[in-house]
């Protein structure tokens, strides 16, 4: 069989919802990631660190609105992007094995540049080994792929909660947050005044820390069902065809809010602990994702809105090159081989400036799509993964 040139998704060919979903979804990771950029947030405790109802209340916003609600949203799109990818592949005539291990592996490769060089909480890397767990599911019909997903996000998380909130009730003292001033304060000192060697080592240890075993176990069983539950929007073209399947949308997106409003308000309703909060996160964080998103698809149907959120679609279109450049410029200012500014920043300040620098993105990225079809990493991603140099210049 003769094999058409397989090229990346054109612009006439993209979905338009998903490219503002996408530029979201690098606005609220980044909302999230800012603090941990400037301060030890692995081993504090929010509540202590910093003082100020200002702050007190912009962590309680980003911890409702955004916490585990961002990154579980892009897990929903990569789900969605591999099928959309391997419907191409397989249309064109080539081996979706062949060029699915090779995405799979340069995303890999470029996770441990981020992590290991540039800032430790990486997620591609976790992205890149739950893709690869997917294409067990990639010949799945879409309601094997629904199942899995519902039954992955709420039995774990229902099992996994109640013994956390038994615990705390039983043994108190046992239960506990595992903060640690010591090692906030080693991170203070290495990152505001560190060589790039020791930043590295312990960028590195700060990544283990996260990406153990037993950690990374957990972020599978939250990124995993995400990852199923986008196959099952994209098989179902449930985004595609938004007018014929507009029924479904809007009740999927009154299901979210129904889901998503309370068992994020947990640890505020019912008292904060390790069972609410890890409620919050699994439960909370994926309904909220799925709320965010089908109201932008149901928003985007209409002129005036379509409009207004129209610069996130920029932003969406180089979300790699964009989630990197966060990553980039953030080490740049806080670290010492930077400005140094790292523990002098507080939460509302922060966003602030999170919001900012979001804002010089979607000036750049406008302009830049403008001139190039891809952004710079998109470009690289997507040459390495077929093998021959896609034309980035309009």
């Amino acid at each position: 069989m003769n094999k058409e040139i397989l090229m990346p998704i054109t612009v006439k060919e993209r979905i338009q919802s998903i490219d503002v979903i996408r530029g979201l979804a690098i606005l609220g990771i980044f909302l999230v990631n800012l603090p941990s950029f400037y301060a030890p947030m692995l081993y504090l405790d929010p509540e202590k660190w910093w003082s100020g109802s200002l702050n007190q209340g912009t962590n309680q916003f980003i911890d409702i609105f955004a916490q585990a609600s961002f990154y579980t949203l892009f897990s929903f799109l990569f789900g969605f992007g591999m099928v959309i990818f391997k419907e191409r592949a397989i249309a064109k005539g080539y081996s979706y094995y062949r060029l699915i291990t090779r995405r799979l592996l340069v995303l890999l490769i470029i996770g441990c540049i981020h992590a290991f060089l540039i800032w430790h909480g990486d997620i591609l890397i976790s992205y890149a080994i739950v893709g690869a767990i997917m294409i067990l599911f990639h010949k799945a019909k879409p309601v094997t792929l629904l199942i899995w997903s519902l039954l992955l996000i709420f039995i774990p998380s229902v099992l996994i909660s109640g013994l956390m909130i038994l615990a705390s009730l039983v043994a108190p003292e046992v239960a506990i947050y595992p903060y640690d001033e010591l090692l906030a304060a080693k991170l203070v000192e290495v990152y505001s005044s560190g060589s790039f060697a020791e930043i590295t080592l312990q960028r590195i240890e700060d990544w283990y820390y996260i990406n153990n075993l037993a950690n990374g176990f957990f972020l599978i069983l939250t990124l995993l069902p995400m990852f199923l539950l986008g196959a099952f929007i994209a098989k179902s073209k449930w985004f595609e065809n938004t007018n014929e399947h507009l029924k479904k949308i809007r009740v999927l997106w009154l299901i979210s809010l129904v889901i998503g409003l309370p068992t994020k308000l947990a640890p505020y309703l019912f008292g904060k602990n390790l069972g609410t909060d890890y409620i919050q996160d699994t439960i909370g964080g994926p309904a909220t994702a799925i709320l965010y998103a089908t109201s932008i698809v149901l928003l985007v149907r209409l002129p005036i809105w379509n409009k207004i959120l129209s610069p996130l679609a920029a932003v969406g279109r180089l979300s790699m090159s964009n989630y990197l450049f966060q990553s980039f410029i953030c080490t740049l200012i806080f670290y010492s081989y930077g400005l140094g500014f790292y523990n002098k920043m507080q939460p509302f300040t922060g966003t602030l400036l999170a919001v900012g620098i979001f804002i010089v993105q979607i000036f750049l990225s406008k302009l830049w799509i403008k001139r190039f079809r891809y952004g710079p990493v998109e470009w690289l991603w997507r040459t390495l993964t077929y093998g021959q140099k896609v034309q980035i210049k309009k």
